[in-house]
């Protein structure tokens, strides 16, 4: 039987990595008893890691959410990615992220194992240029979870005189800024409103109905809404699913729309001048993809996955 520390850490990366365990399974997978299981799940909820109970046939456990952020455990891949994606917001200048994406930068350098640390240190980013203005990440959480409750914001905009009341329909990012997709209550139109701009009121106001965006959908109305621009008029425009956060994934990408699908999960509209170079374009980034449409964009995936396989040696 392994040593408690090194079956603590077993166990947590266990459950990590899917939602519901069964206690007998957790069992077999570490090679112990039941009542071990049991133990070692007190241990861990001792430590601050909130284990919820499952019930059912055999019963199980489950690492929810608490009140307070306990230790994590990544694994290499998950560290170096998350390393990467801190330095380039700590190097973001004029960000007020900045300074506490430096704060977790350092402490995951301080227990990064050294074969890792050598890894990402060799990595330099240097911000030359920003485009975009900083986001406070208070408000943006706050705009996002207005938006996920259907809660009237009200909020001063910018220069303008008189406090603004908007339904919030979508958070996304375009050409590195941040907006706000929202029925202007006072306008009664549908306006974009960049984030950097936004000083929200509270409370919310009350629950809404949700719209129909003209269109259809967030992306076809911001498109439209920027048709003046080069990355609204591309020959070829797809949409796909993203198994990353819509947050990481805005670090990377100053063209398309990347909107929220779920707390790691986005949706991200590109363009590009072929289906093969869009394809090319989605499978940079290291994640799994669901392909939204449209049929020309599967169809590309398809050939290049044939050409890369030939590539590999493998067809």
């Amino acid at each position: 039987m392994p040593k408690t520390s090194a079956r603590l850490l077993a166990l947590l990366s266990l459950l990590q990595a899917r939602r519901d365990w069964p206690g007998t399974l957790l069992a077999e997978r570490l090679d112990i008893s039941l009542r071990t299981v049991r133990r070692d799940v007190d241990r861990l909820r001792e430590l601050g890691y909130p284990i919820a109970a499952v019930k059912g046939p055999d019963g199980g456990y489950r690492l929810s959410a608490g009140t307070e952020l306990p230790p994590l455990l990544f694994d290499d891949e998950q560290a170096i990615a998350l390393t990467i994606a801190l330095q380039v917001a700590a190097t973001t200048a004029g960000d007020n992220l900045a300074e506490a994406a430096l704060r977790a930068l350092n402490t995951i350098r301080q227990v990064m194992p050294a074969r890792l640390r050598n890894r990402v240190e060799a990595l330099q980013v240097t911000a030359i240029e920003r485009s975009a203005p900083s986001v406070d990440g208070e408000v943006l959480l706050a705009i996002s979870a207005a938006v996920h409750a259907h809660e009237m914001l009200r909020f001063d905009y910018g220069s303008d005189e008189f406090p603004r009341r908007a339904e919030p329909h979508h958070v996304v990012t375009w050409g590195g800024r941040w907006y706000l997709v929202a029925w202007d209550l006072d306008r009664a139109d549908w306006r974009t409103f960049r984030i950097d701009r936004i000083t929200p009121r509270t409370p919310n106001g009350p629950r809404f109905t949700p719209r129909e965006l003209p269109g259809g959908d967030v992306a076809t109305y911001v498109l439209g809404k920027f048709r003046g621009s080069n990355d609204g008029n591309w020959p070829c425009q797809g949409t796909v699913l993203l198994g990353l956060p819509a947050a990481t994934v805005a670090l990377y990408t100053r063209e398309g729309i990347i909107e929220e699908a779920g707390p790691h999960r986005c949706r991200l509209t590109l363009g590009a001048w072929s289906w093969a170079a869009l394809a090319a374009a989605i499978a940079r980034y290291d994640a799994d993809i669901e392909i939204v449409g449209p049929s020309e964009l599967t169809d590309a995936f398809a050939r290049l996955a044939v050409r890369f396989s030939r590539a590999s040696g493998d067809g």
